[in-house]
C-alpha cells in the first residue's frame, strides 16, 4: 500500500473523537503524498497503520469521501481521488464566481467595523504569513475568509463556499508550502482588502477576488499534474 507500509502511525487518544484524528492523519498522508492519487485504501492496512478498528476507518473514509479526497468505487473499494485538469478548473471557476460575489457584497454591505477588521487582519497576514508554519498560514487565511463572509451576511453563500473550500484543501496545502506563492497571494489579498474594505468599490472587489482565484486555479492544475507525474 504505497509508502504507508514504511511504518505505523498510531492515533493519539485525545479529547477529540478518535474518528476526527484518523480523518486528519489520512488527510495529511494524502496531502503529503504518502498516499498518492489512484492508491487503493485497504481497510486492514489502514487499521494497522493508525491502530484503530475497521468501524473507525470506515467512518473516516466516508468523511474524506465527502471532501472528495477519496473516491469509493462500486465493488472495488476506495482509492485516493484522481482529478483531471478539467475537473480542477471547473472547481476553481465556481470558486471564482462565489468569492467574487463575496467581495462585491462585502464592499456594499460590511459595517465600518468589519471593514477595519479586514484591513487589520490583512496587515497581520503581511506581518506574519511568511514566517509562519503551515498550520498558522492556514489559520490566517481561514480567518481572512471568516471576516470577509461575516461582512457579507449571506448564510447560503457561506455554506456554498465552505463546500468548495473542502474540495480544494489539497491545493491550498500546496500553495502554503511555497514561499513565493505565499508572497503572490499576499499581494492579491491586499488588493481585495483595498477594494472591498478601504475604497468600498463592489466592482473592483469582485474583480480582485476573481483574479486571485483564477491565478490560484492555474497554479493548482500545474502543481497537481506535476505531483501526479
Amino acid at each position: 500500500m504505497s509508502s504507508l507500509q514504511a511504518g505505523a502511525v498510531n492515533v493519539v487518544r485525545t479529547a477529540a473523537p478518535v474518528r476526527e484524528e484518523v480523518v486528519r492523519l489520512i488527510r495529511m498522508d494524502i496531502l503529503e503524498q504518502r498516499l498518492r492519487p489512484g492508491d487503493r485504501l485497504v481497510e486492514s492496512a489502514l487499521c494497522t497503520r493508525y491502530g484503530v478498528s475497521r468501524t473507525v476507518i470506515r467512518e473516516a473514509l466516508r468523511q474524506l469521501e465527502s471532501e472528495r479526497l477519496i473516491t469509493m468505487r462500486p465493488h472495488r473499494g476506495p482509492i485516493v481521488t484522481v482529478l483531471t485538469a478539467h475537473e480542477i478548473r471547473s472547481i476553481y471557476e465556481v470558486r471564482a464566481a462565489l468569492e467574487g460575489l463575496a467581495g462585491e457584497l462585502f464592499a456594499a454591505r460590511a459595517s465600518e467595523a468589519q471593514a477595519a477588521a479586514l484591513l487589520d487582519h490583512v496587515a497581520l497576514m503581511e506581518d506574519r504569513m511568511l514566517a509562519a508554519d503551515l498550520a498558522e498560514r492556514n489559520r490566517l487565511k481561514d480567518r481572512f475568509y471568516a471576516i470577509l463572509l461575516a461582512g457579507v451576511g449571506n448564510d447560503v453563500l457561506e455554506a456554498d463556499l465552505a463546500g468548495v473550500h473542502a474540495r480544494i484543501v489539497q491545493f491550498r496545502h500546496y500553495a502554503f508550502t511555497d514561499d513565493e506563492r505565499v508572497r503572490s497571494s499576499l499581494l492579491q489579498v491586499r488588493r481585495i482588502a483595498d477594494a472591498a474594505a478601504d475604497r468600498r468599490d463592489p466592482g473592483a472587489a469582485r474583480a480582485a477576488c476573481e483574479s486571485h482565484i483564477h491565478q490560484a486555479g492555474q497554479l493548482a492544475v500545474a502543481e497537481y499534474q506535476r505531483r501526479l507525474s
